[in-house]
């Protein structure tokens, strides 16, 4: 037997990729304690928490708007099945957090679908669960997005549409302006 054949099955690992994003993040820079790029293991009776107050939280904010504990994600095991998943809590007292539009109140906690927004003052964090076998361990992948990663709602345009889709360029190609009809 080879030492291939008699090496031990390496079992997947949980990841939960978080993807960051705040409008002043170039010039305030709230994210330099956060380790990007580099996963990181936890251990699975641990919690994972974010917040402004480094000695608490295992991932610390440096903003003064942000609660000292903002929320917790935990790695739990499903009832009956073989499958992980996370649920995530609000701790702010003051912020509420919102998960793909739920919003949470102080101490609320749900199950953290696998791809979901959570939003929280002016933060915007993709968390995408990527699945694996072990029960020891997660591991966390921070990333920073560049752009929001929820897009404003563009409103419609306000200019009037021509009833017959001439366009406005039409008329000033023809070098005269449009002029309005009485419809006798």
């Amino acid at each position: 037997m080879s030492s291939f054949e008699e090496a031990e099955t390496e079992e997947t690992v949980t990841c939960l990729h978080l993807t960051f994003y705040h409008p002043g993040q170039q010039e305030k820079l709230m994210f330099r304690c956060l380790n990007f790029g580099k996963r990181e293991q936890v251990r699975a009776e641990d919690t994972a928490t974010f917040g402004r107050d480094s000695g608490t939280c295992r991932y610390s904010l440096v903003d003064t708007r942000v609660s000292r504990v903002q929320f917790s994600l935990q790695f739990y095991r499903k009832l009956h099945t073989s499958e992980y998943g996370f649920e995530i809590k609000n701790l702010s007292k003051r912020t509420r957090l919102t998960v793909n539009q739920t919003e949470l109140g102080y101490l609320n906690k749900i199950d953290l679908p696998w791809r979901s927004v959570i939003c929280f003052g002016d933060y915007q964090v993709l968390a995408e669960i990527q699945e694996g076998e072990a029960m020891d361990y997660f591991e966390t992948h921070l990333h920073l997005a560049e752009a929001p990663i929820l897009q404003e709602k563009c409103l419609p345009s306000l200019q009037p549409v021509p009833e017959k889709e001439i366009s406005p360029s039409f008329f000033l190609s023809q070098g005269e302006s449009p002029t309005e009809m009485d419809e006798n």
